[in-house]
């Protein structure tokens, strides 16, 4: 499984900056924020399912654009996976007339340009060798995080949360962790404004990688624009799990294969 980053900063401010998006092998998105632009047509076209956390702005930003953008390209519809919480705020919101066309009504050819399919937390998809599963996340709207796992090794993406007690006992069970994708919106200066809008600030995140209990690489998303330097000069002064985790920072287009 290959996972390239395309955006994993928490807003935008130029063109290094863009919000959470990560393309996994060629045919799966997870989130569709500002990111989903470093893409061209062809790789658009490509993507045949969606996966998505939760309902903010940041991380649905381009699907209603990526949808257009490929609807006379495809064969078939492109899937939007989501709990029905999630996918009750996409229907009502973004995909409603109003805002964007209702492209799950909208056929080309033979079906529907799009597509919805919920999910529940614990539920697996399997496509193809690959598995994604959804695992719980605490956040302002309905949130979930993703477990994907290729057979030989999982990546866990937390997606938008504060601390959660659900989180730890599903990660230490998996055998297989290599890669730990979470969290820091803010810096421990606005650890009031992390704890009101349900993110994470370096004194919070240092609490909750305590319960971690085994190896993985770790990587910090969701950084606030300007606040990225700070953010991680906190983080690494924490003794984080004992001091036997250093976490590094997500970079935009950097790729993982496990």
């Amino acid at each position: 499984m290959r996972v390239r980053i395309l955006g994993c900063n928490g807003g935008i401010g130029g063109r290094h900056l863009r919000t959470t998006a990560m393309l996994v092998d060629h045919d799966i998105l997870i989130d569709a924020g500002t990111g989903v632009g470093e893409l061209s047509l062809d790789e658009l076209g490509r993507i045949d399912h969606v996966f998505i956390t939760h309902a903010h702005l940041d991380h649905i930003a381009a699907l209603p654009l990526l949808i257009d953008a490929v609807a006379d390209r495809r064969e078939r519809p492109v899937t939007v996976y989501a709990t029905e919480a999630t996918l009750g705020i996409l229907k009502s919101h973004v995909f409603n007339w109003a805002i964007w066309p209702d492209f799950s009504d909208i056929s080309i050819r033979a079906d529907a340009v799009m597509q919805y399919q919920p999910i529940e937390i614990g539920q697996p998809v399997r496509l193809g060798a690959r598995t994604l599963t959804a695992v719980p996340a605490v956040h302002t709207v309905p949130a979930v995080g993703y477990q994907l796992d290729s057979g030989a090794g999982s990546l866990v993406y937390t997606g938008d949360t504060t601390c959660n007690d659900a989180l730890w006992p599903l990660l230490n069970a998996i055998d297989k962790l290599r890669l730990l994708i979470i969290e820091t919106a803010f810096s421990n200066q606005e650890a009031a404004l992390a704890r009101v809008s349900k993110h994470l600030c370096p004194s919070l995140l240092q609490a909750e990688l305590a319960r971690l209990t085994r190896p993985v690489d770790v990587y910090i998303t969701h950084l606030k624009p300007g606040q990225a330097e700070q953010i991680m000069h906190e983080i690494g002064a924490c003794e984080t799990a004992g001091g036997r985790i250093t976490p590094g920072m997500l970079q935009n287009n950097q790729v993982f294969e496990f």
